[in-house]
């Protein structure tokens, strides 16, 4: 233990970071109904031995899993008995700590310096895809992606048990993990191409990968949805299908590449958003990654799925989208760097590299092309630690709420509220015994002018009893109505 002890404070720093970020923004109302509160009410549900039907966000039930084929809320869910409505903020970032801890044991393993170790972790934990992702919510795909390093080391030491337990641990993670993953694989298979047993293992492993992507994408959810249809395949640039993609980056190799630095949507708000990526990557170390192009394979598919989608907010730093980066940037640019023989130009770099990682992080919390929400992230603002109203009134309204009961919550409010059966984000209402929301927030699916009207036709109505109303919050209460005897 007492050699891991500069490793287990630099865990401990950074876990108290990120703690000030999530926990943070848990409690002020900056998680939401998705996709935090959809999971939670997940988590309620796989405890008690039901599949969840996406009440939350669908106003006509669906298996959860069609949405997103993630068996990792199954496997969490008996933590939620502890933790109730914070568990995936936990284990999102415990994860993530186990992500650095396994970057620094894989250089710790090729017998470099402890002190070489502890600057790829540090740079894994400060990258500015952990942070984004840290910020919002919570997501499986940053879990595991914090499981890759790990990958890597198992398969160094040669424990095929491990490796092969682990290989299957993340493809279950989600469906678009999966396809990663045979990229993983096939970088993997130019490292060990001369072990004949872990080539053919790693073949194999990138096979299985394909055929679990398009078993899942193509067979399971759909055979789940309600339309029988995949509802992720947001690419309409390569065109209806994952067939109609492959053959179009088969046909138009120039266009698809061009596509991967231009506005494809034309859309104005998306103007720039894929340029300042590409510099934040650049910056973060990517070139260096020219003198091991096994990793840049590896990158494939995480940049074809982020700058081709149909959503302009996908294409930029903000969120979870940009977490599968760092595990693979931090063992490729180390490995690089690891090789140099003068030890001063590897400090040099290894210092650079940290700085400019440093500086990219701070710039998605300073300024990003996109309008994100800044104050989910600025940990050393006051901003970051209050709201623009009383949140001690709405936790007064949430206790008054049954967890028995069925609620209609704002988004902000429902994952505070999701661990019950039944809840919906509002203005979905059904067979709602409760409904509570602010005028402060953010009036989200709603445009305001809709959302003020409902909430006036609701208060007006006769058909529901305000429990509470002030510049904070609202709660009402559905009107039992006993028929005369």
């Amino acid at each position: 233990m007492r050699k891991y002890k500069y490793l287990i404070l630099l865990a401990l720093v950074f876990g108290v970071i990120y703690s000030l970020i999530s926990f943070v923004n848990h409690y002020f109302f900056r998680t939401y109904a998705l996709d935090l509160g959809a999971y939670t009410n997940a988590l309620y549900d796989y405890i008690h031995f039901h599949w969840n039907d996406s009440c939350v966000f669908k106003e006509v039930n669906e298996n959860l899993l069609s949405d997103h084929f993630d068996l990792y809320l199954i496997l969490f869910s008996p933590l939620s008995l502890l933790f109730k409505t914070c568990t995936l903020l936990i284990v999102q970032i415990f994860f993530i700590l186990l992500g650095g801890a396994g970057v620094y044991r894989y250089f710790y393993l090729k017998g470099k310096p402890d002190g070489f170790a502890l600057c790829a972790a540090f740079y894994f934990y400060l990258f500015f895809g952990v942070f984004s992702a840290v910020s919002f919510d919570y997501h499986s795909n940053v879990i595991a992606a914090c499981l890759i390093p790990w990958f890597f080391c198992f398969i160094r030491q040669k424990r095929v048990l491990a490796t092969s337990f682990l290989f299957i641990f993340i493809l279950v993670s989600k469906e678009n993990v999966s396809l990663w993953m045979a990229f993983i694989c096939l970088g993997l298979i130019i490292e060990y191409r001369k072990d004949h047993f872990w080539r053919n293992f790693l073949v194999c492993a990138s096979v299985l990968s394909v055929f679990y992507f398009l078993l899942i994408t193509a067979v399971v959810m759909p055979a789940l949805s309600n339309n029988n249809t995949y509802p992720h395949f947001n690419y309409s640039v390569l065109g209806n299908n994952f067939l109609e993609a492959f053959l179009f980056l088969f046909r138009h190799p120039l266009e698809s590449f061009w596509t991967l630095f231009i506005n494809h949507t034309h859309n104005p708000f998306g103007d720039y958003a894929k340029a300042e990526f590409h510099v934040m990557v650049l910056v973060s170390g990517l070139p260096l990654l020219v003198w091991k192009p096994k990793y840049l394979l590896m990158l494939i598919p995480v940049y074809f799925q982020k700058l081709f989608n149909d959503t302009y907010t996908i294409w930029g730093i903000d969120g979870q989208y940009s977490i599968e980066f760092a595990p693979i940037m931090a063992i490729a640019i180390f490995s690089v760097i690891s090789d140099f023989r003068k030890t001063r130009i590897s400090r040099v770099i290894t210092i650079l590299v940290l700085v400019t990682t440093l500086i990219c992080t701070i710039r998605i919390m300073d300024h990003t092309m996109i309008f994100t929400n800044k104050s989910r992230i600025r940990i050393y603002q006051h901003s970051h630690y209050s709201r623009d109203y009383d949140v001690s009134k709405v936790y007064e309204q949430l206790s008054r709420i049954p967890g028995d009961a069925v609620v209609s919550a704002e988004s902000p409010f429902l994952p505070h509220l999701a661990y019950r059966d039944r809840i919906y984000q509002f203005p979905t209402i059904k067979d709602a015994r409760y409904i509570i929301y602010s005028q402060k927030e953010y009036s989200y699916p709603l445009e305001k002018n809709v959302f003020d009207s409902l909430t006036k036709t609701l208060e007006t109505s006769g058909n529901w009893q305000i429990l509470y109303k002030d510049v904070n919050v609202t709660l009402l209460k559905k009107v039992v109505l006993h028929p005369q005897q």
